[in-house]
């Protein structure tokens, strides 16, 4: 019997790869064992002959056919480790590891880079894992047979593979070179009376492709430097005509101490914008492109202001519940800040502006399952409604965790969409925003040009008759290195291409329709809306001045939305971190002691029992 040992060093808090790697070997009826602290504290420590000879006897009292190593931190100590490990069980001439031995084969999942190095060390006697596998390439290279494999990821990687097919056929055809930039001829076309909206109607009216928008910015520690080639950049995809929307990726000093002294502080990654007259210049630089930053985590509406005021800003988008303390992204308490984030929608709606709630994936990085994901969003913008706003743009960021299938992204899509548009009338007006998520690209560059194609053909499976209104598109290299604006161009024809040839592509292969409209994809998606109805009335219910600042902060504080990977005012939210997660069949599930997905009903009465 094949027994699947995995090791992951105490110092490393990346955990949510190898839980959805124990799911995959459950479904294959594969045990694995995961090492306790003891051990994961002696393969640190695997030069020493007491802590090695521990890390033996658990392989050997557990039975451990296939060692799994996984270290995503620094790589040269991942690569340091592991051959420490791997050193002292080639020459254990006693156990006879990987010959005779319990042990047949190792592996390790880590940085690309700690990876390749793995590779070139070790050969054909290390197989590797740098975090861009499919549920099925997984399996397979865990020498998983294919009699073992579920129907199911089989058939949820057919689907996978037809888009990641097209893609690469799309990219080795180099078709995406052929893209030309759209022409735009409406009155108010790059004056101070453009907008977005007026933008995507005679984009929509002539069977333009979705508008564009990127999220980017160059890095330098030196802030004029950083500023000069931001400026360039502005200007040279300005001049290129591709890009629509340029969201400016501010720095974290930009966004948390603009106008102050910033002295000798450190302030990462970012453009270091400072200054008024700075915001002014990147709107010049940019023109005839929409430009837009994100808020500012302290003294929120008057941020908001002196942004519309400087850059013209094409858009606020306001996470609510985070940038502030919960996150260390800002300075506030959450109360305080929920309560200058409302203040400053009630700015937008006053002034006729247009508003992002930037919230969604922000619970997903704490490990939030996908009924979180879906009702935050329609708490935001509902709140967003009944405070006045007319204009809205629903971002949707797919991958998110990356171990989230395809098939289900289209499911939880469609189900965000169905909600937020019941909201929608004559008074308020959404646009559609998908991208792709954060880390879902390979390092590997061709593969991840693939992969960008893949990722805008779901989005286009998401509503068959109708295109989204905008790609966020994010760059193929960004698993890499920050895109310039040449990649981010060429990532852009990408999209571009993709969105013309993918809709006939589609209507030649009906194995698509076959897969994102099957009657069993259609209950989940009515399951899940049903679910999220419930849920919501029941907050609702449960919270009668649930849209306002103390109805926000309740709603986390009482722990309505999971967020066990939360590492900060872990005791202000401690409900929310009363809640275990796991990914099943590339869904994310609140489930119960034994790992089974508790009902909303179920899940709904363990709410009322934490906050008695």
């Amino acid at each position: 019997m094949s027994v699947y040992g995995i090791i992951k060093p105490l110092v490393d808090a990346h955990t949510m790869g190898i839980m959805n790697c124990v799911e995959l070997l459950a479904s294959c009826n594969k045990k694995s064992i995961i090492a306790n602290d003891l051990i994961a504290d002696s393969f640190e420590k695997v030069e020493d002959d007491f802590h090695y000879n521990r890390v033996k006897i658990w392989i050997k009292y557990n039975q451990i056919s296939h060692l799994i190593i996984s270290f995503r931190l620094d790589p040269n100590k991942g690569f340091t480790l592991f051959s420490k490990l791997l050193y002292r069980l080639l020459a254990d001439k006693k156990e006879h590891f990987f010959e005779t031995g319990v042990l047949k084969r190792i592996y390790y999942a880590g940085l690309p880079e700690t990876c390749n190095h793995i590779k070139k060390e070790f050969g054909n006697k290390v197989r590797v894992f740098q975090g861009d596998e499919s549920p099925l390439d997984t399996l397979k290279t865990l020498d998983i047979p294919d009699n073992d494999i579920p129907t199911y990821i089989k058939e949820s990687s057919i689907y996978d593979s037809v888009l990641y097919n097209f893609g690469k056929e799309l990219i080795h055809s180099e078709k995406h070179h052929l893209i030309l930039p759209h022409k735009y001829n409406y009155p108010e076309y790059g004056t101070t009376k453009d907008n977005v909206f007026l933008r995507s109607k005679y984009a929509y009216e002539r069977n333009l492709s979705p508008l564009i928008r990127v999220h980017a910015g160059p890095y330098s520690d030196k802030r004029e430097e950083a500023l000069a080639e931001y400026s360039n950049w502005l200007k040279l995809l300005s001049k290129e005509g591709f890009l629509d929307i340029m969201s400016v990726g501010s720095s974290q000093l930009s966004q948390s101490n603009f106008g102050e002294d910033w002295k000798d502080r450190m302030n990462g990654g970012g453009v270091p914008f400072n200054s008024e007259f700075e915001l002014r210049t990147m709107r010049e630089d940019a023109s005839p492109m929409l430009i837009r930053a994100y808020s500012g985590t302290k003294n929120v509406r008057k941020y908001a202001q002196m942004l519309d005021d400087n850059l013209g800003n094409a858009w606020h988008a306001l996470s609510i519940w985070w940038f502030n303390q919960i996150d260390e992204r800002g300075e506030l308490p959450i109360r305080e800040s929920i309560k200058q984030h409302i203040e400053t929608i009630n700015y937008i709606a006053a002034n006729n502006k247009i508003f992002e709630p930037n919230v969604s994936h922000h619970f997903s990085f704490r490990g939030a399952d996908d009924l979180t994901y879906v009702v935050s969003a329609y708490l935001a913008m509902k709140l967003a409604k009944k405070i006045g706003v007319k204009y809205v743009i629903l971002q949707n960021m797919l991958n998110t965790p990356k171990t989230t299938w395809f098939i289900n992204d289209i499911v939880k899509s469609r189900t965000l969409l169905k909600l937020v548009r019941s909201l929608e009338d004559k008074n308020f007006k959404i646009l559609y925003q998908p991208r792709a998520g954060l880390d879902y690209f390979s390092p590997d560059l061709e593969k991840a040009k693939i992969q960008l194609s893949a990722i805008t053909a779901l989005m286009i499976d998401i509503e068959i008759n109708r295109l989204p209104d905008i790609i966020h598109v994010v760059s193929y290299s960004e698993a890499a290195f920050l895109a310039t604006p040449n990649i981010i161009n060429d990532s852009i024809k990408i999209v571009k291409s993709t969105v013309n040839e993918y809709r006939s592509f589609r209507k030649k292969n009906d194995i698509i329709s076959e897969f994102i409209n099957t009657d069993e994809i259609l209950q989940k998606e009515k399951i899940f809306y049903e679910d999220a109805i419930k849920y919501i009335k029941f907050i609702e219910d449960s919270i009668p001045y649930l849209y306002s600042a103390k109805g926000f902060y309740e709603v986390m504080s009482k722990g309505y939305f999971p967020l066990p990977y939360l590492w900060k005012c872990k005791e202000e939210l401690k409900n929310a971190l009363s809640w275990d997660i796991r990914t099943i069949r590339g869904e994310v599930k609140v489930v119960d002691e034994y790992g089974i997905p508790l009902s909303v009903e179920n899940r709904i009465e363990k709410i009322k029992m934490l906050n008695n």
